[in-house]
């Protein structure tokens, strides 16, 4: 029986990529690509010539099937999405736990993910927190905040640029003007910034200078008294 390995890449400067995906990606019989063209940029850098396939969130549900089986006759699939560790708001969740159930050995490597130098960098309480992702984007999304006005954590989501004023508007409507907020905007990239302040400054922030690029927002919990 074959291996699928969880192979995190660089969220932005590629001196992040470790020994061990270069070499668990040169040695998979198969790599599995979020974007082949995007992933195609980072493989040829290091020089990796490994065969690749897509594997995006619009065909998972239809291949997973396949890559089990192709797994199960003894292949070493190694599986890749755009930027950072897979199945953290990417695709593969539906194809690890379709292998956790078969029986197949999962390995996820170490290694970049965005929301936690966010996490570390915002200087909000860091012992206990939720990450969000990506909020729904109309049905449910009241109720969701909702729920998380009354969490006590400190709350980790991930936003889009066009999106993050309204969604800084909504932290003001929900948590208050004054809840501490930081915002991470390109980790690791040439032009990385992480803004701190209540809800209301860093949203009279961002109206004025329009956001650019990967956004992680991390919000302080609800005070307990």
């Amino acid at each position: 029986m074959g291996k699928l390995y969880l192979v995190p890449t660089p969220i932005g400067n590629l001196d992040d990529m470790t020994f061990r995906a270069v070499k668990v990606l040169q040695e998979a019989d198969i790599i599995l690509a979020e974007d082949t063209r995007n992933s195609g940029k980072l493989l040829k850098h290091f020089d990796i010539a490994t065969p690749m396939q897509s594997h995006h969130m619009h065909n998972e549900h239809k291949t997973v099937d396949h890559w089990v089986k192709r797994i199960q006759a003894g292949e070493t699939v190694a599986l890749i999405s755009d930027a950072g560790t897979p199945a953290i708001s990417d695709p593969g969740f539906l194809l690890t736990r379709a292998c956790v159930e078969d029986g197949i050995e999962v390995d996820c490597l170490p290694g970049a993910t965005a929301f936690v130098p966010a996490l570390v960098n915002s200087g909000l309480p860091n012992d206990r927190f939720i990450f969000e992702g990506f909020l729904p984007e109309k049905k449910g999304r009241q109720t969701r905040y909702l729920q998380l006005a009354e969490e006590t954590r400190t709350m980790i989501l991930y936003v889009s640029p066009h999106k993050l004023v309204k969604t800084l508007g909504e932290f003001v409507q929900y948590f208050g003007p004054d809840r501490p907020v930081s915002i991470s905007r390109e980790i690791t990239k040439l032009h990385e910034e992480t803004i701190r302040g209540t809800a209301e400054e860093v949203l009279k922030h961002y109206e004025t200078k329009p956001p650019k690029g990967e956004i992680v927002a991390v919000v302080a919990g609800k005070p307990t008294k």
